[in-house]
């Protein structure tokens, strides 16, 4: 197993959907090179924020990948929810230092259109965690200034 790299927490709300968007996820960090530490299931997106803060935390995890469906409801549970989870999930990330690729779909995604998204979601978010982690990585890494251009007098 790798000693450092990144976990999905997946949101098992609509199990069927949720299933191929992590097989596509991991399909995705494979092909990438993405080392897979740990898949982490919870109920639904509700239960995203604490489970992703205690891995975030993790020395040995470099960035996540979140995957659910907020679908469509007939109140706006739904939305104020989407609303919490994406913000707590924005704020990890600032206070960790650590990309979290998201993956959620909706809030308000009807079932039809969480099935046209599931793929698309699922590899984005693991472009976005990578991309993130790369750019991160050479903002603090070494400093890669150019030595300076004689500038000609005209």
């Amino acid at each position: 197993m790798p000693t450092r790299g990144y976990s999905i927490i997946a949101a098992e709300f609509n199990k069927a959907l949720i299933e191929d968007m992590i097989k596509t996820a991991r399909g995705e960090m494979e092909a990438c090179g993405l080392p897979l530490l740990r898949l982490l299931r919870v109920p639904g997106c509700y239960e995203v924020p604490l489970v992703a803060g205690i891995e975030i935390a993790r020395p040995d995890v470099k960035g996540l990948i979140v995957l659910g469906y907020i679908e469509r409801g007939e109140t706006l549970h739904g939305e104020v929810m989407g609303h919490v989870v994406h913000r707590v999930l924005v704020e990890l990330q600032l206070k960790v230092r650590k990309p979290i690729g998201l993956g959620i779909i909706g809030p308000g995604a009807t079932p039809a259109q969480a099935e046209v998204r599931k793929i698309g979601s699922a590899k984005a978010a693991v472009a976005a965690v990578q991309q993130v982690a790369d750019l991160l990585a050479g903002v603090a890494g070494p400093s890669r200034r150019r030595k300076p251009v004689a500038r000609r007098r005209i």
